[in-house]
């Protein structure tokens, strides 16, 4: 026969023993997606006022964002030096060209060991994109592609943004892009 305190503890350690739950099946909220629990199902949660995010102050929508007045940039935040497209290229060339290639065509090494290509960035629908739309895709990944937002800082995706337009130029100039002076010494004019 079993003592009233062995039964209970038998009991409880049974009811305990029923109770379950391991951290993979703890709910979570992945960045960016959707969500059932918040009235406006975002998972992102607006900054509150008066609050500074982790990454410093972010009130520059054009920078941080890539947006003017909540549409996709057609400007730069600030001016296109050649310091600028040089950080430009260094960034593109660490992040950007194992997938998209040191040209822009869409065939780094990583695709030349079989994973999907992206588009090339000299086809016309990218040619005419605006400049914040590069930003946004590397700000938060598009496709295949995942987002850069906590490996590339704001800045350095804007002169990477740059960079992808001088490339792009250079696969598409003319001599009529080329100032005159500079014309002369690359051998004078040609069509």
């Amino acid at each position: 026969m079993m003592s009233p305190s062995k039964a209970v503890l038998l009991a409880l350690a049974a009811a305990l023993c029923g109770c379950r739950a391991d951290m993979q099946d703890t709910p979570k909220a992945k960045t960016f997606r959707p969500s059932r629990f918040y009235d406006d199902r975002m998972t992102s949660r607006p900054l509150i006022a008066g609050t500074v995010p982790a990454t410093g102050k972010a009130d520059d929508e054009l920078l941080y964002r890539g947006t003017v007045n909540g549409k996709v940039a057609t400007v730069f935040p600030f001016l296109i030096t050649r310091e600028v497209l040089e950080r430009g290229r260094d960034r593109f060339d660490i992040y950007c060209s194992p997938c998209h290639g040191r040209l822009g065509n869409g065939d780094g090494m990583i695709i030349r060991r079989g994973f999907r290509p992206p588009p090339s960035y000299h086809i016309d629908r990218l040619r005419k994109a605006p400049v914040g739309h590069f930003y946004e895709v590397i700000t938060h990944g598009f496709g295949s592609m995942y987002d850069y937002a906590d490996r590339v800082a704001p800045r350095d995706r804007w002169a990477i943004v740059a960079y992808i337009r001088a490339l792009q130029l250079s696969q598409h100039a003319t001599m009529a892009d080329v100032p005159a002076h500079e014309r002369a010494r690359l051998g004078g004019e040609r069509p």
